[in-house]
């Protein structure tokens, strides 16, 4: 890679931009959340440059790339923990009880907006899809893992790399790789559901599940309760960070919303998106001191297999989302 060593900052990030969007995948899968993801990724092309003479061409730039990229996370990882879900917190809430402040020192599981990524096919002997491998409860999932489970897991079947390249890029024998990956994918055969939503997603078609959406937005925006609630499952469940309540079932989902967003008074305007490979719907509220509908949140859509809503998990971040006032 001597054209690489001989080169200038500029040629440099030329070489890896078509790398980026696949390192930014990787490390949201192993940190859970966009925005340390993002870092990371930035850490890791300052260190690959600084370090560049030292590479020498005996793997893929991509490759070597991955191995920064999950050394840098795994130190973020020991620094911070692991991160959560609502669920994993406490049991579902009373909506009668209304929800209590926000937890802001939770270290909360974020989404990945849709904005901007490019999908690449998913190498041959890879287990996942690549839009699988970022669906809220495969991240979910993750996080239940140890951080060298974790590592390993996504390295061999996500992105099909050799035990013992994983090995070397871990700084570990290939017998380690195989107990962690032995014992990663028994964790996570317990805790995903039997279907991811990818399969789901396909066997309901475009159509419908586009139909779906644009529903649920002309419900949500009209604050017509009924119509969003003759759109979700039995066993829906929604969620909110950084609010700790989570609430389950249709009735539970269904009086939350009547007394909370969608109360009378309230104003919406909401625009279909794609978040972990997933639907989404970004929300702006009205505020009347402002005169304009604000970034509220974006809500991930979960589907069962007749087109029903099981998941509904709001993010409240602004940040996260595309717009600014409406």
């Amino acid at each position: 890679m001597t054209e690489i060593r001989a080169s200038d900052p500029a040629t440099f990030d030329a070489l890896v931009a078509p790398l980026r969007s696949g390192l930014l995948l990787h490390c949201y899968r192993m940190l859970a959340s966009a925005h340390d993801a993002e870092d990371a990724v930035q850490e890791t092309l300052v260190r690959a440059w600084r370090s560049i003479d030292r590479f020498e061409g005996r793997s893929a730039l991509n490759t070597w790339l991955v191995t920064i990229a999950t050394n840098v996370c795994l130190r973020e990882i020991e620094r911070r923990g692991r991160r959560f879900r609502p669920v994993d917190l406490s049991p579902a809430g009373d909506p009668a009880l209304g929800i209590s402040p926000p937890l802001t020192e939770t270290v909360w599981l974020g989404p990945l907006p849709g904005a901007g990524l490019t999908w690449e096919s998913s190498p041959t002997d890879a287990v996942y899809e690549q839009k699988e491998s970022v669906e809220l409860a495969f991240v979910a999932a993750l996080q239940q893992l140890p951080p060298l489970q974790r590592a390993v897991l996504v390295m061999r079947d996500v992105l099909a790399m050799p035990a013992a390249e994983v090995a070397g890029s871990l700084e570990t024998s290939t017998a380690a790789v195989n107990s962690a990956l032995q014992r990663a994918r028994s964790t996570m055969s317990d805790r995903l559901p039997d279907r991811s939503q990818q399969r789901v997603l396909r066997d309901l078609g475009d159509d419908r599940v586009q139909a779906a959406v644009a529903a649920f937005v002309a419900a949500w925006e009209r604050a017509d309760v009924d119509a969003v609630v003759a759109l979700l499952a039995d066993d829906v469940v929604m969620s909110m960070p950084p609010f700790g309540e989570w609430f389950a079932g249709r009735s539970a989902v269904t009086e939350f919303i009547a007394s909370a967003p969608l109360r009378p008074g309230r104003r919406w305007s909401c625009r279909a998106t794609t978040a972990n490979g997933q639907p989404a719907v970004e929300k702006y509220v009205w505020d009347e001191e402002v005169g304009a509908f604000l970034a509220h949140s974006v809500s991930i859509l979960s589907f069962t297999d007749d087109g029903l809503i099981v998941g509904f998990d709001a993010f409240l971040d602004p940040s996260l989302m595309s717009g600014g006032p409406r």
